[in-house]
């Protein structure tokens, strides 16, 4: 991770906590002696509840903070076996899947709100923004934990959604010699292999370095994929006050761009979940990932410290596809034959003040704070579309490939630059032993233009934003947490209006009352929250102006969650969720008012439990599983119109799948693992855009694993 300003993370950033089970290194170890240590690799015996949020840039523990958090630590990407970021989702309460534009981005909503509706919510790499444009799904390989930060974070980091934001934090280097490799296969045509390399190379200077290859057919026909991941990472103590640190990431993701299946006459079922209905000679999709993150941090004294940060990121996705349009009555499908290559850059800078000092007889820990970023996107589309003389279609009952594919022409080829600078105050103040009051405000100052090259015209827009927050949290007993927060954000709105202006950006209110609980011994903690969010300026259809949008729209979210992680005893971790969210459009021109917002599930919840124990001979084993149930979702905006006509909404039907995982350490270096995900091969679909763009969900799936220390 790219350092945030706390007091207690300075012996962090050497060897920033990987931990990893005792008993890996001694395969004698009694029972009630089932501690960690930090080596690399699969992991046992640490926990699932986590003490510190590298995203909220305080020392206040997680337990203090009056806000809600879920953080997701490397000990549960081991037992979830994940290698991609949506492998975790379902972990998190009130976090839920988007559209992944045929499955080459990550979208994910929190609270019900997606943000923009390809790349989702803002999604942080150590603090630096990371889905500003197409960047491909998250590899796992150097990734060290998760952090979900539910509600407002714009005080902090800015353009965002109210609902949350994903903080993603990066594996960092040991001051130890360890070394891992892993390889895994499975039944749906999966071979992954990885290392994950650390140690000094001298006493001031450390390297960490996560490689991985895979290669998996999947369950759809025709839709296989190949990824690349290089993440290194060095520490440098240029001296007992002064560390420069660097984290990068290469990832290389090649896949055919597949917008799933169709629902007929608003059902799903009709066509096997594996059937593809573009066009295999189209060819793979490529989505290209480069990022450096440089940290310089000093500390000044024992109460100050300074940081320095740059990020620069480079995104582009390039290739063919052939895309539904509509389904037609005797089960031909229309399509568009499509090229795309968007490429951006993102480059930014993070100035940090970070200390604490005594005022009006009252401690204080502040942040001040200064960033600034410039960020380029080129969007280039060709597009053919269907005719009723050339319907590019299929039948998608009996599907035949290999018909003549159209040439597409230019239908988009634009130039984004948005530059934004801020200035932005946090105040954590200790107000007793028993009251904690985090306050914070930041000041956006922000420039977007838009060039449409085919036409020669320009837009622009230069909207400022404030965006405060507030937040008081009552600690009554060491275990008990209740707070209450406020908070305002705002995200600009790209593109123009029809007299060629500039929108007004989106801006959002919300409020959240929560409980924290933790046990005595800090291993197992519990949060429940209640949360209002109200947002105001989504882009709706121009009912003057056909073709052209307006910002009138507006959206409430508001619900319960509840989030529990921790050891229950022992032998025993579990991690358990629970959303209850109601999300609805309360203003706008065409769509339903009072409807839902697509793929936003009233209930969704999650349990994942693992028991490990030490066998007689001294080997080691775990055994466990996991249930996901997520309710109905709506599946296709739904019109004024159609529901003025009696259309029914067309909804993603509930489901509820189960993973059983197990692992057994055969010598102190050498471990196998064997995970099932959808043990029962449910059928189910985890989102859609419309009702021909419908993404199912993954068969079972069983993949075996090695792993090993060398």
């Amino acid at each position: 991770m790219i350092p945030t300003l706390r007091r207690k993370r300075t012996v962090a950033l050497h060897p920033l906590s990987v931990a990893f089970a005792a008993l890996l290194c001694e395969p004698a170890m009694a029972h009630e002696e089932l501690t960690a240590v930090e080596v690399v690799g699969q992991r046992e015996s640490s926990g699932y509840h986590a003490e510190e949020v590298a995203g909220a840039k305080t020392e206040l523990r997680a337990h203090e903070l009056p806000q809600s958090v879920r953080v997701l630590p490397r000990q549960a990407l081991d037992d979830l076996a994940a290698t991609r970021l949506d492998e975790v989702l379902d972990y998190a309460s009130g976090v839920s899947r988007q559209n992944t534009v045929g499955g080459l981005t990550d979208a994910i909503a929190i609270r019900g709100l997606p943000g923009n509706e390809d790349t989702g919510l803002a999604t942080l790499l150590n603090g630096f923004s990371a889905n500003r444009g197409y960047n491909a799904p998250r590899d796992l390989a150097g990734v060290e934990r998760i952090e979900f930060l539910k509600g407002p974070a714009a005080a902090l980091y800015g353009s965002s959604e109210p609902g949350g934001t994903i903080n993603v934090v990066s594996k960092r280097p040991l001051w130890r010699t360890a070394r891992s490799a892993e390889v895994s296969v499975g039944d749906l045509g999966l071979r992954r292999a990885a290392v994950d390399l650390s140690g000094p190379i001298s006493e001031n200077f450390a390297y960490r370095l996560n490689v991985a290859a895979e290669k998996r057919d999947g369950f759809r026909d025709f839709v296989g994929s190949e990824r690349q991941v290089v993440a290194p990472a060095f520490t440098w103590k240029l001296s007992r006050s002064t560390v420069l640190e660097y984290v990068g990431e290469y990832l290389n993701h090649q896949a055919p761009l597949d917008r799933g299946v169709v629902a007929v006459n608003n059902r799903l079922g009709a066509i096997p979940a594996s059937r593809f209905l573009g066009e295999p000679a189209d060819g793979d999709a490529t989505a290209r990932n480069l990022s450096h993150q440089f940290a310089l941090s000093h500390d000044f004294n024992a109460d100050w410290r300074g940081r320095l940060a740059v990020s620069q990121r480079e995104a582009t996705i390039k290739g063919f596809s052939t895309e539904a349009t509509a389904l037609r009555a005797d089960g031909f499908l229309t399509r568009q034959r499509r090229y795309r290559d968007y490429g951006s850059d993102d480059a930014a800078v993070q100035a940090e003040l970070h200390g604490r000092l005594m005022a009006g007889g009252l401690e204080h820990e502040l942040l001040v704070g200064v960033e600034a970023y410039r960020f380029k996107l080129n969007t280039f589309l060709l597009r053919a579309n269907p005719t009723a003389a050339a319907p590019y279609a299929i039948d998608i009952y009996n599907p035949v490939y290999g018909q003549a594919q159209p040439v597409p022409p230019l239908n988009t080829d634009t130039r984004e630059v948005q530059r934004n600078t801020a200035l932005y105050l946090q105040d954590a103040i200790r107000l007793s032993e028993q009251w904690r009051l985090v306050a914070g405000v930041r000041l956006d100052a922000y420039d977007q233009s838009l060039e449409n090259r085919r036409t020669g015209h320009q837009t622009g827009q230069e909207p400022n934003a404030t965006s405060p927050r507030l937040g008081l949290s009552w600690l009554p007993t060491p275990q008990w947490t209740v707070y209450a927060n406020a908070g305002r954000s705002f995200r600009p709105n790209a593109g123009s209006d029809a007299a060629a202006n500039g929108f007004d950006p989106e801006t959002g209110r919300s409020l959240e009352l929560g409980a924290k609980w933790e046990s005595a011994d800090k291993r197992l903690g519990a949060s429940a929250a209640l949360f209002d969010i109200r947002k105001r300026n989504v882009l709706t259809a121009d009912p003057a102006n056909a073709g052209f949008s307006a910002a009138a729209g507006k959206v409430r979210s508001r619900g319960l969650e509840f989030d529990l992680s921790g050891r229950l005893s022992l032998h025993w971790r579990v991690s358990a969720a629970l959303a209850l969210n109601d999300v609805e459009i309360t203003e706008d021109n065409t769509l339903e008012v009072g409807g839902r917002l697509l793929n936003a599930p009233r209930v969704n919840g999650s349990v994942l439990a693992l028991y490990e124990d030490v066998l007689s001979n001294g080997q080691r084993f775990g055994v466990g599983g996991g249930v996901v149930h997520v309710g109905k979702r709506l599946g296709a905006p739904r019109t004024q119109a159609e529901a003025a006509a009696g259309t029914l909404a067309f909804e993603l039907p509930d489901y509820t799948t189960a993973k059983l995982l197990a692992w057994w350490r055969v010598t102190p270096t050498m471990r196998v693992s064997l995970n099932v995900d959808n043990l029962f091969d449910s059928t189910y679909y985890a989102s859609s855009y419309n009702r021909v763009w419908v993404a199912p969900g993954s068969t079972r799936a069983v993949t075996v694993g090695l792993q090993a220390m060398f």
